[in-house]
């Protein structure tokens, strides 16, 4: 514990990184909506799916979109409407998502939890918001970080090719949700700008984290837990895991085969045939 005081407030500020990544994917060239975040995934864009889950949501008390940029925005008239309502707020948002992720996070009051997600996150349900927020809270953790356990994620979703994070003891896939709740877990945010600037320099993230951690982790004899404590202690916050049972919390939409999927589970909701 870094000895902050944990936010008792149960609401959050919603923050989603809408923002493009550079150069147009494949997704998005596909769809011909003007940006990632506008792609729609049975019929409605990703981000309004997103809108909808966190204004859904019990735990959530405001939104603020770190993007799409100005003009993709003033093309939607559902999210300036959305505005005009005071339903959600928007910033410009950063070249990358780290950058976007800091700035907006330094833009918000401390005085608050912060919950992050991205606009492909187009299955998210306010059901799945609530869950992670609340076991969130009970971690007393600076940072909480949202899992699925991958198995459960192959189980449900057989076709499913997802990134998983393999530890001693366990696989887990990652689900673009995270709770910063105290002061002290937004340098997460800065550290996440700096090892994003040196991506293609992987000498210094090593150098950054640490050879032994990442030795031991890339050898498969860390734990889950052993990892976030490295990490905890590296950058003087306490992360902590919370492992979700919504094996659909994992599926985010990144490429064409990202969006058939998303659209499969979709249907499978409403009973209506994938679009």
């Amino acid at each position: 514990m870094t000895g902050e005081k944990i936010y008792r407030n149960p609401v959050f500020t919603a923050l989603v990184l809408a923002g493009e990544r550079g150069e147009p994917e494949a997704l998005t060239e596909n769809s011909g909506a003007g940006c990632k975040a506008l792609v729609p995934v049975g019929g409605t864009p990703m981000l309004y799916r997103v809108l909808d889950a966190l204004s859904d949501s019990t735990e959530v008390g405001s939104i603020l979109m770190s993007g799409p940029d100005r003009a993709q925005l003033e093309h939607s008239s559902h999210l300036t409407q959305g505005m005009a309502a005071g339903r959600w707020d928007w910033g410009q948002p950063g070249p990358s998502p780290a950058t976007s992720a800091y700035a907006a996070l330094q833009s918000l009051p401390e005085a608050a939890p912060v919950l992050l997600t991205t606009a492909d996150h187009a299955l998210l349900r306010a059901e799945v918001v609530d869950h992670f927020c609340a076991a969130a809270r009970q971690t007393g953790c600076d940072l909480a970080v949202a899992l699925v356990d991958h198995a459960q994620v192959v189980s449900a979703f057989p076709d499913a090719q997802r990134t998983a994070l393999r530890f001693r003891g366990g696989a887990y896939c990652g689900c673009n949700l995270y709770a910063f709740l105290t002061p002290a877990s937004r340098r997460v945010a800065d550290f996440w700008s700096q090892v994003e600037q040196d991506r293609k320099r992987p000498w210094r993230i090593a150098r950054a984290l640490g050879w032994r951690p990442l030795l031991a982790y890339l050898t498969g004899r860390l734990s889950l837990e052993g990892t976030l404590r490295l990490l905890s202690d590296r950058l003087g916050v306490n992360i902590c895991p919370v492992i979700l049972p919504f094996p659909d919390a994992a599926v985010d939409v990144d490429k064409p085969s990202d969006k058939d999927l998303a659209e499969r589970i979709l249907a499978t909701r409403t009973g209506a045939a994938p679009t």
